[in-house]
């Protein structure tokens, strides 16, 4: 049996995310495919333009056959912490198999070789990244110039090689074998060649325009182009949830919210926080006390070392109280729970499969969590891999990034704070 894993954020759902789901089919020839899709809020720290549950409604329509939760505390970390929680997802179902993502590049050889050299830390290496952060470049650029340097000195590869990992997806694609080799995975990568617009691209871009783009046109009511941009069963559902006044939602909309808790914050109090370091935490504190305005407030922040995605990453975790101690236990644990955002008839038949083998509880009716994890403890298999406060904490995450979710609706009658209780997984016939 081949079991497909895609790890997705359908924010919203194109054309691009249709031609990677077929082809990875095309690649693996799987009996089934599973997406972790990130729910609420996503990996460059905005929340997504429509909700989870119609999200992983388009997938399905689509193609997936079970849509499970990446957990709010790996969804909304940098790509090393989204890469691993996701993988660590997949391998716990224990019935995964393969892996198919995006990539610029195309050569899974190459990026497996940066991959291992970021495992095994090889010297010079190493110092080599501390003089690259040194001289205040951000993270990943501090990360990219050492391994020219590395790779200069060694000659292990052509050097100007590694500059082709200033893209996103071969950013992520890096993240993803490296988190298969450290949790030593049998799960298979494969690649498929990136096309269309980057990531990043805000400008229409025909049939595989960007995501950004796309949210971009659905703000500015460009409804000629977006549906150009994404296959019809998407186009249907975007369109009905910001008829039915369930989007969009943009990160604009936490403006008040986000600077009134940081003019009520100390540095003491942000220092608890992950992430805050380098003296970010006193730029937050300026920057909200001199601007009252989001973009102005963002671009006081804004530096070579910290960017833009890193900077809105931190005002989520100063709105939901991510500490440093909780969001470290998580890297070091892994997710606790399957949550099942939906499925169809065939997930159905692999959804009673994952029950019977995975190593951490399937959480398909959120409500009933306490009896699920109840029955985790006083299991005498030993399969499961649990901490009972982690499993509470992490699903509490996901919980209330969803009620803050649905506060930034437009319609006021669709602001319930327990969505994740009222709302059952979807289920395509």
């Amino acid at each position: 049996m081949k079991v497909l894993g895609i790890i997705v954020e359908y924010n919203p759902f194109h054309n691009g995310h249709l031609y990677h789901l077929n082809n990875a089919k095309e690649i693996v020839k799987p009996d089934y495919t599973i997406a972790v899709m990130s729910g609420s809020f996503c990996q460059r720290g905005e929340p997504a333009i429509i909700d989870k549950f119609s999200r992983a409604q388009i997938a399905l329509l689509n193609g997936v056959d079970i849509v499970f939760e990446l957990p709010f505390v790996y969804a909304t970390q940098d790509a090393g912490g989204f890469a691993k929680g996701a993988v660590w997802l997949l391998e716990r179902t224990n019935v995964v198999t393969d892996i198919v993502f995006g990539s610029e590049s195309a050569n899974i050889d190459f990026l497996t070789k940066i991959a291992t050299v970021m495992i095994d830390q090889p010297e010079p290496f190493p110092r080599l990244m501390k003089e690259e952060l040194k001289k205040g470049h951000s993270f990943p650029n501090a990360r990219k110039y050492a391994l020219l340097r590395y790779f200069e000195l060694t000659r292990e590869m052509d050097p100007k090689e590694v500059l082709k990992i200033e893209k996103s997806n071969d950013i992520l694609g890096v993240e993803y074998i490296k988190s298969l080799k450290e949790l030593k995975s049998n799960i298979k990568a494969h690649l498929i060649k990136r096309i269309g617009a980057e990531d990043t691209d805000k400008n229409f871009k025909g049939k595989f325009s960007s995501a950004t783009a796309i949210r971009k046109m659905i703000l500015d009511g460009q409804w000629d182009k977006v549906t150009q941009a994404v296959p019809e069963k998407s186009l249907e559902i975007i369109s009905r949830e910001l008829n039915e006044g369930r989007g969009p939602v943009t990160l604009q909309q936490l403006e008040q919210i986000v600077l009134a808790k940081i003019r009520l914050m100390s540095r003491e109090d942000l220092q608890r926080l992950y992430g805050f370091s380098e003296g970010i935490d006193l730029r937050f504190i300026q920057c909200a006390s001199k601007f009252g305005e989001f973009d102005q407030f963002l671009s006081c922040i804004k530096t070579k070392r910290f960017t833009m995605s890193k900077i809105r990453r931190l005002l989520l975790y100063t709105l939901f109280n991510v500490s440093q101690e909780f969001l470290s236990r998580c890297n070091e644990l892994g997710p606790q729970y399957l949550r099942v955002l939906g499925f169809n008839n065939k997930g159905r038949q692999l959804l009673s499969m994952i029950k019977r083998r995975s190593a951490i509880p399937v959480l398909s009716v959120c409500s009933l969590y306490r009896k699920v994890l109840e029955k985790v403890l006083k299991d005498k298999t030993g399969r499961f891999i649990v901490d009972p406060e982690l499993f509470e904490k992490q699903l509490l995450f996901d919980v209330q990034s969803t009620s803050i979710h649905s506060l930034l609706f437009p319609s006021k009658s669709e602001r319930s704070a327990d969505r994740d209780f009222h709302i059952p997984p979807v289920i395509i016939s």
